[in-house]
């Protein structure tokens, strides 16, 4: 880690845990592109496309308290958009096989900007569940549905019914203001990354959250063996996603679970073998595309084949 931090590909915190005990926790760089404040492993980082396993989770959470089925379609919980959401199941936003048009950023300021694009698509790209396409309008639609049926708001609902019990205590969505210990993204350059949109969803954690995360999920203290098999499951194409990223299953259960995040400058990764229980997770916040070597590289030491 000191290594890799020596030459420049990686800027951020990383912890390694073991048979539930913490191995490994440090942090390496510094906090924002100034460089004058050195990281602690209490700052926290944005991770990504790791955030989509949060309303995945939500998602089955309701499904297990039947107040939906991964079968029934969008024009259910959402009437006033077209057609097309007749069609599309929860199932397709959950594994990206819904065929919706992804996000027209230009012009998008918020969640209701969001939210009168998707009535605006009055036709899919392709018919539901015969094709892949990874876009975030599925992310979006995942958190408008869980809205609709709890009354509240997405970042209420994941704040109440997950982080709070999986004690994850220094995790923060956004919108948010003025909050402390935020890592924030540069390029090599030393540029800034832009300042988020109010656009709700993206999740700043700890690596140490993180952890907690990961062992809630696989403990199934958060949802049960059943929803963990149903999210890690994906389109049956070469390099396709489920929304735990990468998940692989033995009879069942979890055996493995790997899943990358990236946004501006911000790169993370989380790393579980469920059977050598290990974990490591790397947060960066600037980017030079080298978390899963390093992560590779972990691993090789932790089942000794370095």
């Amino acid at each position: 880690m000191k290594w890799s931090n020596q030459i420049g590909v990686f800027n951020g915190n990383v912890l390694v845990s073991k048979n539930n005990k913490i191995l490994y926790n440090a942090s390496f760089g510094f906090t924002d592109a100034t460089k004058t404040n050195k990281l602690t492993t209490n700052y926290r980082f944005n991770i990504g496309s790791i955030t989509k396993e949060f309303s995945a989770v939500a998602l089955l959470q309701l499904q297990q308290q039947g107040k939906l089925k991964l079968t029934d379609k969008i024009s259910k919980f959402i009437p006033e958009l077209q057609k097309w959401a007749n069609e599309v199941s929860i199932i397709d936003l959950l594994q990206y096989t819904s065929g919706i048009p992804n996000v027209k950023w230009a012009g998008i300021k918020n969640d209701k900007d969001i939210f009168d694009g998707l009535k605006l698509i009055n036709s899919l790209d392709f018919k539901p569940g015969t094709n892949y396409d990874y876009n975030n309008n599925n992310i979006f639609l995942r958190h408008f549905i869980v809205e609709r049926l709890t009354g509240m708001s997405y970042k209420t609902y994941v704040e109440k019914f997950i982080f709070k019990p999986c004690k994850m205590n220094f995790s923060i969505m956004t919108p948010f203001e003025n909050v402390e210990n935020i890592a924030k993204g540069f390029n090599n350059n030393l540029v800034s990354d832009k300042t988020d949109l109010p656009i709700t969803g993206g999740i700043y954690l700890t690596t140490f959250d993180l952890l907690k995360w990961a062992n809630c999920l696989h403990s199934k203290k958060i949802i049960n063996k059943k929803s963990l098999y149903e999210i890690g499951q994906q389109f049956d194409l070469h390099e396709t996603q489920s929304a735990l990223g990468q998940a692989k299953f033995k009879g069942g259960n979890l055996i493995e679970h790997l899943h990358d995040g990236r946004s501006g400058n911000y790169e993370a990764i989380l790393v579980s073998d469920i059977d050598e229980k290990f974990t490591i997770i790397l947060l960066n916040n600037n980017f030079n595309g080298k978390v899963s070597e390093i992560s590779d590289a972990i691993t090789a030491i932790l089942k000794d084949q370095r």
